[in-house]
Parts: structure tokens; sequence; C-alpha cells
């Protein structure tokens, strides 16, 4: 798009005209001819994504992927089988003594192929019918039961008239005059 605004101010078109055509905002467009007039259609070509570069080498990215592809449990996690963007961002520092955010650790997991907080296969141990049995049994025990359909309250949130009131009631004597 930078290249056809170079074409656009080469034919001597006003920046606002170049964002009107390329559907661009005018204070991009201003900045363009600002850059073109000072270097030329060269100060317009890409440099490439913005953002940090990744920390880590191809070869380290590769390191990373095997220890993933090992599980947390063979990283010192073994409560579960979860990798998690805090768990890789750690393990980052602890193989790479690289410091990663979890955000971070996100991005980089994701580029790698990899979901946080999501298994990215079933457990190899995992017993089928233990599950199923566990599910009709234990769970049909422990899973509270639904409200019945009678069972609801309502409270009115409008006080009834101080006609309908009991005489001892708070407000009884609303409809009497204060002095």
């Amino acid at each position: 798009m930078r290249m056809q605004a170079a074409e656009l101010f080469e034919q001597e078109i006003k920046p606002s005209e170049v964002a009107r055509r390329l559907r661009v905002s005018v204070k991009s467009a201003y900045q363009w001819h600002q850059l073109w007039r000072d270097g030329g259609v060269q100060a317009l070509v890409s440099r490439g994504p913005s953002g940090s570069r990744c920390q880590l080498s191809p070869r380290c990215l590769e390191k990373l992927a095997a220890y993933l592809d090992e599980g947390p449990a063979a990283h010192g996690w073994v409560e579960d089988q979860v990798w998690t963007a805090a768990r890789v961002a750690t393990l980052i520092g602890r193989k790479f003594h690289v410091s990663y955010s979890v955000s971070g650790a996100t991005r980089l997991m994701h580029r790698l192929g990899f979901s946080p907080q999501v298994p990215g296969r079933r457990v190899a141990e995992r017993d089928e019918q233990a599950v199923t049995a566990w599910k009709e049994v234990t769970w049909a025990e422990v899973k509270q039961p639904g409200r019945p359909a009678g069972a609801t309250s309502a409270s009115r949130t409008k006080p009834g008239s101080p006609v309908s009131r009991p005489g001892d009631a708070p407000g009884a004597d609303a409809d009497t005059p204060r002095s």
C-alpha cells in the first residue's frame, strides 16, 4: 500500500486524496508523504513485522518444542498433564535463561503449534472404562440435584397498601399525616 502511495505522490496527488483512494487514515497518508519527501520510495519500503524479535534461536525453539512434547510431569509439574502459559514461561527461564512474560509464552506456544491449558492429546494411561464408571456412579452421587419445579421464592418489591397491613406492622400508620 505504501508503494501505491509513493506512485500517487509522484503524480503530485495530495495526501488527503491518497488517504481517500487507498482507504487509510489521513494521518497515515501525511506520515507516508513526509517519509517519501525525505527519502523517496526507499523510505516507504516495509521493514518487516514490528514488535520485538524472538529471544530464542531456531535451535532453541526446536528444543522447547521437544520439551513441551515430553509433557509437564517430565519437568516437575506432576499434579496434572496441562501446559499453561505460566509453566511454559517458567520452563523457558529454567532451560534457556531467558525471561518471557505469560503473554509472550502464549504467543510462542501458538507459533510452535501448541495451545495453552489444553492437552495436546489424551494421556496414554487413560482408562475409558474407569472414566465411564466414575461418571455413572460417583458423579451421579456428587452432582447437585436441580431445583424442583415448585420450589421458587418470590417477594414483593412494592409494599402493600396501608389498609392491608396489620395494625402492629411497621408503617401501619402510613396513612396518618406526620406532625
